[in-house]
């Protein structure tokens, strides 16, 4: 378990990093976006929500795309994990979710096939 002065570093180092326009949570993420998992917190009092955060798959490096939100932008989001499981999400729980650019986008990228031609 992390200690307070940590949980408040590391509070702090997200929070510059969400200033600078790096990283978001995930509830604010448009339809098609894509990032990596940085943090998960429930934020005061919501100790449940970031547990059964953790326990649906929103671990940090995970990667995570926004599939749908509700009508006119609200509730439900339908997000996806590690691209093989999809889960409906309330807003305020989405925004326990603190997401990040990918790390690398070449590790995305599906390989295509690739023909060989043979000399004569």
């Amino acid at each position: 378990m992390k200690t307070h002065g940590e949980r408040e570093r590391q509070a702090f180092a997200l929070a510059q990093a969400v200033g600078l326009g790096f990283t978001q949570p995930l509830g604010r993420m448009r339809r098609g976006s894509v990032g990596r998992v940085l943090a998960v917190s429930g934020g005061m009092g919501g100790h449940d929500i970031e547990r059964g955060l953790l326990e649906m798959g929103f671990v940090e490096g995970a990667r995570v795309e926004v599939l749908h939100h509700g009508f006119l932008g609200q509730d439900p989001l339908a997000v996806r994990i590690n691209q093989t499981m999809t889960i409906a999400l309330r807003r305020c729980e989405a925004n326990a979710v603190l997401v990040g650019p990918l790390r690398d986008a070449a590790e995305e990228v599906k390989p295509g096939l690739t023909l060989e031609y043979a000399s004569s």
